[in-house]
């Protein structure tokens, strides 16, 4: 309680400061308009129905390429945490391509895959997927030896040692690099839908842009921050319900 108390002081902080900055007339409204022409501007592009139609299309493409790169990351992770000749087979390429910049790969990704669906997927992907995989190595390789020793002392075989011992080991571990990678997944869409879309909330923040709306471009901007947080916690709470054992360590 005590933590919810003192981030809504934040929160009620940075509002306060900002009608301040604006009320005053510091800054012309056309660079920052103030929190009730915001929160007006939301309403009526909601009534519209057009931000229900923006924040759809986006949640569907953060959850496909989401979903594309854990099926690919996870079972990558686990296995080059778990095999040498597979960690020197694969990590060297990722390593490579995780310090390339994302925003590189959108001309490519236009030029392969064109404007449509699968090039938001491909940027999301290209933007979590190799860091993903990362984390999850790590998380593998963190599993005590002197459990994976126990498994071997009782003969248990390869694949229930696996499954038995080092994944339950692993998975809160795992569980968190999903819940930090989907927050980076909010950013590369964005990226994705600025350059190369015709909807969602990155385009709609383009358009905007092009016609001065500040206040829908700092709406949706804001929009997008809540969004990270909702989903944030909600991968936090499913966190404490599946690994509540954790919590009585």
């Amino acid at each position: 309680m005590r933590n919810l108390v003192l981030a809504l002081t934040s929160f009620t902080a940075l509002i306060v400061i900002w009608m301040l900055i604006t009320g005053t007339g510091a800054v012309r409204p056309l660079f920052l308009p103030g929190p009730p022409k915001v929160l007006a501007t939301l309403y009526k592009t909601a009534m519209s129905g057009q931000l229900a139609a923006d924040l759809w299309i986006s949640l569907w493409r953060i959850m496909i390429a989401f979903a594309m790169s854990c099926v690919v990351a996870i079972p990558g992770g686990i296995m080059i945490g778990s095999y040498k000749t597979a960690s020197a087979l694969v990590q060297p390429v990722v390593d490579f391509i995780r310090y390339m910049p994302v925003v590189a790969f959108v001309p490519l990704s236009i030029l392969w895959c064109g404007t449509g669906e699968w090039q938001k997927y491909v940027i999301i992907f290209v933007g979590t997927f190799f860091q993903q995989i990362l984390m999850v190595q790590d998380c593998v390789k963190r599993v005590p030896k002197e459990l994976v020793d126990v498994g071997r002392t009782l003969e248990m075989p390869e694949h229930q040692i696996m499954l038995r011992i080092v994944l339950p080991a692993a998975a809160p571990g795992i569980w968190d690099a999903m819940r930090t990678t989907l927050g980076w997944a909010w950013s590369w869409l964005v990226l994705a839908e600025l350059v190369a879309a015709n909807s969602g909330l990155g385009y709609r923040i383009t358009v905007a842009q092009r016609y001065l709306q500040t206040d829908l471009i700092i709406g949706y901007v804001l929009l997008l921050g809540v969004l990270g947080l909702i989903t944030d916690q909600l991968m936090r709470g499913a966190e404490k319900r599946m690994f509540a054992y954790l919590g009585a360590q």
